[in-house]
């Protein structure tokens, strides 16, 4: 077998566990309704493969390099949610889907720009939530209307994150950590249930799956810094393998909490 053949069946196979993934979180986003499907979305779905995909080509300073651009791009991805949840309320997906997204890259090409440390990564997480999470709280509790899937549903979100994961996985030897960093942290989730639930349910219910995302979007901000300090410490698979668990973690404490508020308010 030749070794052109060999990479692209690999980098088939790449996308094709990658949108599993995706799909599979997306899916149950929809069913479980705002909060769950926002603790799902923000689960690294798709960029825990696409830095699984990348530590099986690089070292651990690659990844933890990476790791490092990747901490200011989860506050731009806050900003892009912002974004999006404002607009949703009155405009159709053809302009708040766009113009979110025509924000997360405006902020990332400032991000490639500077160079980061992992104290500067963490502070413009603080400043980012900071100022979100207080007007993302206005939009949060929005009755989730029945959804029913549409045929190309599943091909769209497969198509979306299988083309992000070759991208990365392809250019990162070309563009080196920072900007595959930056890629891997493209908010491929957020756009695909943007895409697919505002033309079915409309822009509120849609935007408060995106407005209840901030609080594990603030658990994959420490799970990347983890990343960033582990990889170094002790290597690639720890290093992802910790911040896994953080994410997962963070999202179970978030779940208890919101049921235990619940509970409590009865």
């Amino acid at each position: 077998m030749s070794a052109d053949l060999t990479f692209i069946m690999m980098l088939a196979l790449r996308m094709a566990v990658a949108a599993a993934f995706v799909v599979s979180a997306s899916v149950i986003a929809e069913r479980a309704g705002p909060v769950i499907g926002a603790l799902v979305a923000t689960l690294p779905i798709s960029a825990g493969p696409a830095y699984g995909f990348l530590a099986l080509d690089h070292d651990a300073t690659f990844i933890a390099q990476g790791a490092l651009a990747s901490l200011p791009v989860n506050a731009a991805t806050i900003l892009f949610g912002l974004t999006y949840v404002l607009l949703a309320q009155r405009h159709s997906v053809r302009v708040s889907c766009p113009a979110a997204v025509a924000v997360w890259f405006a902020l990332a090409l400032v991000i490639r720009s500077v160079p980061w440390s992992l104290a500067g990564g963490l502070t413009a997480n603080v400043i980012a939530f900071a100022v979100c999470v207080p007007i993302l709280r206005c939009f949060r509790h929005v009755k989730m209307p029945l959804i029913t899937r549409r045929w190309y549903d599943i091909p769209l979100r497969a198509s979306l994150v299988a083309t992000l994961v070759a991208t990365v996985v392809t250019l990162s030897g070309w563009v080196g950590p920072t900007i595959s960093g930056i890629l891997a942290l493209f908010p491929i989730v957020f756009t695909s249930m943007m895409l697919i639930l505002q033309p079915r349910i409309g822009g509120p219910p849609t935007a408060a799956v995106v407005a209840n995302s901030a609080g594990g979007l603030m658990g994959l901000a420490v799970a990347i810094a983890v990343l960033h300090v582990a990889a170094l410490r002790f290597g690639s698979a720890i290093g992802l393998s910790l911040a896994l668990a953080t994410c997962v973690s963070w999202n179970l404490v978030l779940w208890w909490h919101g049921g235990r508020k619940v509970v409590l308010r009865k």
